[in-house]
């Protein structure tokens, strides 16, 4: 192929199907995904703001999560919504850079948050005395904030790196802006700059996932002496949905990014990039909440002082 790179304006992403009727199947389906993971992390970050007893370390941290998943989110299912919609398949170039960049300064902002959480964990368990004056509001605020400027800076150098890249075709094999799609296209040796700046991020993503799972071990191995069989589920019903959402995230980004692409667009593609897209800001509040009882109860709170509130202005 030629070099068209001087000559890109606008990238074409493929759909899911060029049948109407799949289309708006696709046009719902992404519509129901996005409200209820967009209401899901809304209800987690308003009712940790709301509920003073929940403010602590780890719904602090909690509701930045929610905050990455509800933007990672919209990076890429309302472009393609609207695509469906407009029955098109194009993003701009420009377009196309702000997905890369923001996909990235949340993905890794997020990787980050969540070995934070991890560390939260950790010494919350295993040093539970020091707790209180290592995890304190001063703390987590420069911790959250380390977070989101790391991720920032990341992106920042990555989505820099990886537009210097020449094109030798406009078509993505993907419904969004992926990156492995992107080097799949690229014309020249440019590309070896972004290639090895996604190979150094994963390096440094396995080694604080390292890190992660060697906290983990300390933490179980702490929580299995603890002699109360109710301080043992107490211990566990807390750490478990955190690395459940670690596992979830882990897997389903590196099967995304480390597997070989495709010369065409495979079902294969497309279920994996779903699962590191989509999935996890679905599903990361429900594995939170499911047996959190301070948010069920903060929720119950919330809602009844609304409708109390909103009762008597009917009236």
């Amino acid at each position: 192929m030629h070099n068209q790179s001087s000559r890109v304006t606008e990238f074409v992403l493929h759909a899911f199907s060029d049948d109407q009727k799949l289309q708006t199947f696709h046009f719902t389906t992404f519509l129901a995904i996005y409200l209820m993971a967009a209401i899901e992390n809304l209800f987690i970050i308003t009712v940790t703001i709301s509920s003073h007893h929940l403010h602590k370390p780890m719904y602090f941290f909690l509701s930045n999560l929610a905050l990455q998943d509800l933007g990672s989110i919209s990076v890429t299912v309302p472009k393609s919504m609207a695509n469906s919609l407009m029955k098109t398949n194009t993003i701009s170039y420009n377009g196309c850079i702000c997905q890369v960049f923001f996909l990235v300064f949340f993905t890794a902002s997020h990787i980050f948050l969540l070995g934070i959480m991890a560390y939260d964990r950790y010494v919350a368990i295993c040093n539970p005395l020091q707790y209180e004056t290592v995890m304190n509001g001063t703390a987590c605020i420069q911790m959250a904030i380390s977070v989101w400027s790391i991720g920032l800076l990341y992106s920042t150098i990555y989505t820099g790196s990886t537009f210097t890249i020449e094109f030798c075709t406009n078509d993505i094999n993907q419904f969004f802006c992926e990156i492995p799609q992107l080097f799949k296209i690229a014309c020249s040796d440019s590309y070896i700059i972004a290639f090895l700046a996604v190979w150094i991020g994963t390096f440094v993503a396995f080694i604080y996932l390292t890190l992660i799972v060697f906290s983990y071990v300390q933490i179980f191995r702490v929580v299995l002496k603890i002699p109360s069989a109710e301080g043992k589920k107490k211990a566990f019903s807390t750490c478990l949905p955190h690395l459940v959402v670690i596992s979830l995230y882990f897997i389903s980004g590196s099967f995304a990014y480390l597997k070989p692409t495709s010369r065409s667009l495979s079902t294969m593609d497309l279920v994996a990039s779903l699962f590191y897209c989509v999935l996890p800001p679905l599903m990361n509040p429900l594995i939170y909440c499911f047996r959190n009882k301070e948010l069920k109860m903060a929720f119950r709170k919330l809602t009844a002082n609304l409708s109390t509130q909103f009762l008597p202005s009917c009236h």
